[in-house]
């Protein structure tokens, strides 16, 4: 049986394979690329030259149209033709994201000299007064101290008398850094500090040491993992429980005024003996009744408690190298957080570390 008649091929089906008009699709595609002047723009030409409408896109789906002994060759036109618009499409596009980003550069320049409008900001209240207490002591003629706050345990606890056993080297009280063996701490106060000072030098030693120090403390209105103290030191032959009294009286008065009072309390520390506590009269109500029954600074006692201070134990000056029968000594330590509350009427140490500028703005530009 013969075959039903095929009819003849029609050249006009498959114009578009042509090689002149796949080229001037191809040209016409990167003609547009170059012309266009955004990303935006190029998103336009890319969907009108690549995409599923385009003009080499609809070539492509014509080649099924075409005798097996044209695909070939008409394929491998189209595919070239194709690639070119790819290949300038990649290349306008990163031309036109480096144009960008020069422009934000332009655009978003900051001069740095210029001076700002409205506030100009403030230093943090903490940092200016932990400055303004070290030249307190300075201007006494003695030194301010800085040391490490990753530390040896042995500085932390042993050579302050704090024995294996006690408490404060606890899990509860102390951060640990890992390995344990390493025997490495955050310090939990400056008296290394001290410690350190003590082993490099021979007395007299009048020293004072601010910094920050770490504890595992819930944070709450009145504690905090992470505080800063000030703490003082003073070794040389026949200093007295009354040298210390008079330096912390200077201290108070400088830091709340001249009206302000100081009393000992009895207390223990490993570190010192005899120890005190020291306690302010409360700037408020000023200990006056019937204004100390309903003040809440003081909550009825007439004395706010500031820190902890006594003559240094005869066993730290030997863990450091002093002799005890020719040098005496007395220190103390304080909570700067603690003074700036008190200074200030700062109800809440949280406050102190959230960087709320409308909290540090209020202490104004100190230099």
């Amino acid at each position: 049986m013969m075959p039903a008649h095929q009819p003849a091929y029609d050249p006009v089906e498959v114009a578009a394979l042509q090689p002149a008009a796949v080229d001037a699709a191809r040209d016409d595609a990167v003609s547009a690329i170059a012309a266009a002047g955004s990303l935006d723009e190029l998103k336009q030409v890319r969907l009108g030259h690549a995409g599923d409408r385009s003009p080499l896109a609809l070539a492509n789906r014509e080649i099924g149209a075409l005798p097996p002994q044209a695909r070939k060759d008409a394929g491998a036109r189209v595919g070239r033709a194709r690639a070119d618009v790819a290949a300038a499409l990649a290349a306008r596009s990163a031309e036109l994201e480096v144009a960008v980003e020069e422009q934000l550069l332009v655009d978003e320049v900051v001069d740095v000299t210029t001076v700002a409008a409205g506030s100009t900001g403030a230093r943090h209240p903490l940092t200016t007064l932990q400055e303004r207490i070290g030249d307190v002591f300075v201007a006494m003629g003695w030194e301010v101290v800085e040391g490490p706050e990753v530390e040896a345990e042995w500085l932390n606890f042993d050579a302050l008398n704090l024995g294996p056993d006690h408490p404060a080297r606890s899990m509860q009280d102390t951060f640990f850094l890992d390995p344990p063996e390493a025997h490495i701490v955050l310090r939990t106060q400056t008296s290394p500090v001290q410690v350190r000072t003590l082993l490099a030098r021979h007395p007299p030693v009048y020293v004072v040491a601010p910094g920050r120090v770490f504890r595992t403390d819930e944070p709450d209105a009145t504690h905090s993992p992470v505080f800063h103290q000030v703490e003082g030191l003073v070794v040389d032959r026949g200093i007295t429980m009354g040298h210390l009294k008079g330096s912390l009286d200077h201290f108070a008065r400088s830091m709340f005024g001249d009206h302000v009072d100081t009393r000992f309390r009895p207390s223990y520390f490993p570190f010192t003996e005899p120890s005190a506590e020291v306690d302010l009269r409360c700037f408020v109500c000023l200990g006056r009744t019937p204004a100390v029954e309903s003040c809440r600074t003081c909550k009825g006692e007439a004395w706010i408690e500031w820190g902890g201070c006594g003559v240094v134990n005869p066993r730290v000056l030997v863990a450091c190298g002093v002799d005890p029968d020719e040098f005496t000594g007395f220190a103390f330590g304080m909570g700067i957080d603690r003074t700036l509350m008190f200074r200030h009427g700062v109800s809440d140490m949280r406050d102190m570390a959230e960087g709320d500028v409308r909290f540090t703005r209020a202490f104004g530009v100190e230099v």
